[in-house]
């Protein structure tokens, strides 16, 4: 076929001419678009060469409105298929931060031939930069070891959140534990802290170790609960060992403040676990059992009698709210007090196994017993109105809750700050007295660890609704460990800088978007 401006010119479509006039098909030219990236550019093709030339006469016909011209640019900034600029020295220039997954394609969508030959293996995908990708809540394992707090606010290479997406404004340095061993449980919990008095749940940990079993008899901690309590406190020991916790709080109870080894049976904690516990008193354990539980007192309430059945000790505080309310819930306890007695002890003396209707008030009477040493005036003026109501906090409340809510497994989300009237408590406490060890060990929410013990703690509430009558009882299943956190945030003040930081960080996000 002759060209009059460049003579012959080959058949495009491979075969012989046919003789009527041959009309390049447009996808056969379309095929030898990649050959054009084998130089500079397009203007360096050798008009002697008929093969290259023929591939040149589109893009110098398209260049002409400067399409072409875009796409080599966009190729070029996005590492498409063409040879580096000559004005651009080989290795030198900075990578496109990203690529478009348009970039480099054809008009059909699927990338040139080109871009898969130039070093031999197919083209990588753009990767993302660290710093702009945010790790999700569910690939963050446990075993990460975070920045310590004091390098958050500098801390170099950009790296990321401990916590992604929406919570971006955390991080691990802000991490808190406390740990409660009791006469029953040993209970770890990890927190950071949230909005303003409140936090969020890391990690948690919660065994029933039973470590006071046998205290009211001996007078000591045996070998066999110690050795229970030392296995949990490892695993206790392992988790705080793999966070990079800014602040904590261990404490130990009723066992360890009553048992003659309770001063070697932490000497041996110590040296087995690394961790330091503090025994603390009465009194303290009561305003911890206050702070933890604040945020279920509500505005319109007065007066509240907040008690902790434990397993050796319980724990009551008398709450009175006048105008000024403080922030701190435990600043308004006007009398409390804490009963030698808890649902372990109370089963070792009553049997907790096979409970009579006999036996159950036995226990009952000596609770009232103990109640009537304490000094405090009768809220009966207030119980007959809206702003009293009781708040219990303890395993017995919380096994009554979800026994109540007929769960099929216990489940805290529906639990915590659900209302019980006194006539709801008073049918399930009825109903959990007549049944039997097996069918109370059979039941989810009790199960065989409790199914002993949770009698004696109807007894102590039993008790307790004696002395402060109430139409309502609100259930908690939170305690001392919040309590620990609870004060530790507020004694930092990080909620008050974490109000600051996202504010801070939300002006800075607004301006960014405005320059943009």
């Amino acid at each position: 076929m002759n060209d009059p401006d460049h003579g012959q010119r080959p058949s495009v479509s491979g075969g012989q001419a046919t003789g009527g006039p041959a009309r390049p098909k447009r996808s056969r030219r379309r095929k030898g678009k990649p050959k054009r990236a084998q130089g500079p550019s397009s203007g360096s093709l050798s008009p002697g060469n008929d093969s290259s030339h023929s591939l040149e006469t589109r893009p110098q016909t398209v260049a002409k409105d400067g399409e072409a011209v875009r796409k080599r640019k966009r190729r070029r900034r996005g590492k498409g298929g063409g040879q580096p600029n000559p004005a651009t020295p080989a290795g030198a220039g900075s990578p496109a931060p990203a690529v478009s997954e348009r970039s480099g394609q054809g008009h059909s969508g699927r990338p040139p031939h080109h871009q898969r030959g130039l070093q031999g293996r197919p083209l990588k995908g753009p990767e993302r930069p660290p710093e702009a990708v945010g790790p999700s809540l569910k690939s963050v394992p446990s075993s990460v070891a975070p920045q310590p707090f004091a390098k958050t606010a500098g801390r170099a290479g950009g790296q990321p959140s401990a916590v992604s997406g929406s919570r971006g404004e955390q991080n691990d340095t802000s991490l808190y534990a406390a740990l409660d061993l009791g006469t029953n449980n040993c209970r770890l919990l990890v927190a950071q802290p949230t909005r303003p008095g409140q936090f969020r749940v890391v990690d948690a940990f919660s065994r029933i170790v039973r470590l006071g079993e046998g205290l009211a008899a001996s007078g000591r901690l045996s070998d066999e609960a110690m050795d229970r309590s030392v296995e949990a406190l490892k695993i206790c020991a392992a988790k705080l060992k793999s966070r990079n916790i800014r602040r904590s709080r261990l404490i130990a109870t009723e066992a360890c403040r009553r048992a003659e080894n309770g001063e070697a049976f932490l000497d041996r904690v110590r040296s087995e676990t690394g961790l330091e516990l503090e025994i603390i008193n009465r009194e303290t354990e009561a305003r911890l059992a206050v702070s933890g539980c604040s945020s279920l007192v509500g505005r319109e309430a007065k007066s509240v009698v907040l008690f902790d059945i434990g397993g050796g000790s319980s724990e009551i505080a008398v709450i009175r709210i006048g105008e000024n309310r403080s922030s701190r819930l435990a600043n308004h306890i006007t009398h409390w007090t804490s009963l030698p007695v808890g649902v372990v002890t109370l089963s070792e003396r009553h049997g907790g196994r096979d409970v009579t209707p006999e036996s159950f008030a036995a226990m009952v009477r000596e609770v009232e017993a103990m109640l009537a040493d304490f000094d405090c005036s009768a809220q009966g003026a207030h119980a007959a109105t809206e702003d009293f109501h009781l708040i219990g906090t303890s395993g017995t409340v919380t096994t009554l809750a979800g026994v109540h809510l007929d769960l099929p497994r216990y489940d805290r989300r529906q639990v915590d700050g659900v209302w019980l009237s006194d006539a709801e408590v008073t049918a399930m406490q009825a109903r959990l007295l007549s049944w039997d060890f097996s069918a109370r060990a059979a039941n989810p929410c009790i199960g065989p660890d409790r199914a002993d013990l949770v009698l004696a703690g109807c007894a102590i509430l039993e008790a307790i609704r004696n002395r402060w009558p109430s139409t309502r009882m609100r259930v908690a299943d939170r305690g001392l460990r919040e309590g620990l956190l609870t004060d530790m945030m507020a004694d930092d003040g990080v909620w008050r800088r974490g109000r600051h930081r996202r504010q801070n960080r939300s002006q800075s996000g607004r301006s960014e978007g405005r320059e943009k």
